[in-house]
């Protein structure tokens, strides 16, 4: 059986993951990574056992070997490389965010339905068994409709002044550090999980280290560089904030996110409180699904493949009690991207679970308006975002 090809652009942090999950599916080949210099590709080339490395990404999209790209370059590469990849008519895998802003999250996903193939952004919680079981549950009725949406996502991984890496430089990072950085996940999940749309956002941001001391290296995140000399850099972009929501059906929500939270390692929570119960999923016991009722006692569903509904069991590998991670979640999303992309990418036959280019334009649409509700003095901002046609 001949094997789909791979490959993958800015083998940094989460390249490994790309990789890994890859592999793990059995029919496809890691054919090539391309980095930002000769020198800087063959040393991950190396490091992840890959035979090809290109000094030049264009080099690497040529290559006649690879049907798919895996962008995992920061984020200001994001347009130029994702662009390129679609131009030639391959499909695209892309770390979050999907661009740096709407404008040219648009772009790209005008572009990849143009060019119909394969286009996926890795909002990769989706990924896990209990999150889908919730968005079923929900969907079914279950919960007889939603009142309130909330939760947090928080970190601690820049508590130290010393981390500075390009997150927090506007130039190619973006705007937006916190929002656009992990507060996109949470409202990913957040509209994933309920069905619904934001509407509009009230959005409260502050920046609570506003002197970083940079190395001059090009950090990657929850790595530890050296210590030595280094540079006052000011920042401005948020690292957190609270954001105030309205859905589209009138369900009210809010949630917070901050990267500079002493003890908070991957605090990722999101609760929907319903008519019938409540449901609450937290990423650092993935594992567990709470609901909470009023007139009986509280409970509990484990990760169990007994148990759960039909549409979460394909996401779960491993019999109840053994505990599944992070990976296992983003190998889940690598693996339905590959199923749909062999088919041959067809738009109605996307599972559901699968987040594409329209996502990833529209997390960069809301992202806009929380930095707009700020910027304004805090007031409540319409999300705008503009359908293929449009």
């Amino acid at each position: 059986m001949k094997k789909t090809g791979m490959g993958l652009i800015g083998p940094g942090f989460v390249a490994a993951h790309h990789i890994d999950a890859v592999r793990r599916l059995g029919d496809v080949d890691v054919v090539a990574v391309a980095g930002s210099s000769q020198e800087s590709a063959n040393k991950k080339a190396k490091e992840y056992k890959v035979d090809r490395a290109y000094g030049d990404f264009h080099t690497l999209i040529a290559d006649p070997d690879i049907q798919v790209i895996h962008n995992t370059t920061p984020n200001y590469l994001h347009l130029p490389v994702t662009m390129a990849a679609l131009q030639a008519g391959k499909h695209v895998i892309s770390d979050k965010p999907l661009a740096m802003n709407p404008e040219e999250g648009r772009k790209l996903r005008n572009a990849a339905v143009a060019a119909k193939v394969g286009n996926v952004v890795t909002f990769n919680y989706r990924g896990n068994p209990l999150v889908q079981q919730a968005r079923g549950m929900i969907a079914r009725g279950e919960t007889e409709g939603l009142s309130f949406i909330h939760g947090h996502y928080l970190q601690d991984w820049m508590t130290d002044p010393n981390v500075y890496s390009w997150r927090s430089d506007p130039a190619k990072g973006g705007v937006s550090s916190a929002l656009g950085d992990i507060g996109s996940h949470w409202c990913d999940l957040a509209e994933h999980v309920s069905g619904l749309k934001i509407d509009s956002v009230l959005a409260d941001l502050t920046t609570v280290i506003p002197i970083r001391y940079s190395s001059g290296a090009s950090a990657e995140a929850f790595s530890k560089e050296s210590t030595g000399e280094r540079t006052p850099v000011r920042v401005q972009s948020e690292d957190l904030a609270s954001v105030l929501l309205r859905f589209e059906n009138g369900t009210k929500g809010c949630f917070s996110v901050g990267q500079v939270l002493p003890g908070h390692k991957n605090d990722l929570q999101l609760e929907l409180n319903g008519r019938a119960f409540s449901l609450k999923w937290k990423q650092e016991e993935q594992n567990e699904l709470w609901i909470g009722r009023h007139n009986q006692p509280n409970g509990v569903m484990m990760k169990d493949p007994s148990l759960v509904s039909p549409d979460a069991l394909r996401y779960i590998h491993l019999p109840g009690g053994h505990q599944e991670s992070w990976a296992d979640a983003f190998f889940n999303l690598i693996r339905d991207a590959y199923e749909w992309i062999c088919e041959g990418a067809p738009p109605d036959a996307k599972p559901t679970m699968l987040p594409t280019f329209e996502d990833g334009y529209r997390s960069t649409c809301l992202i806009d308006a929380m930095l707009k509700s700020h910027a304004a003095g805090g007031v409540w901002e319409k999300v705008k975002h503009i359908s293929v046609g449009e």
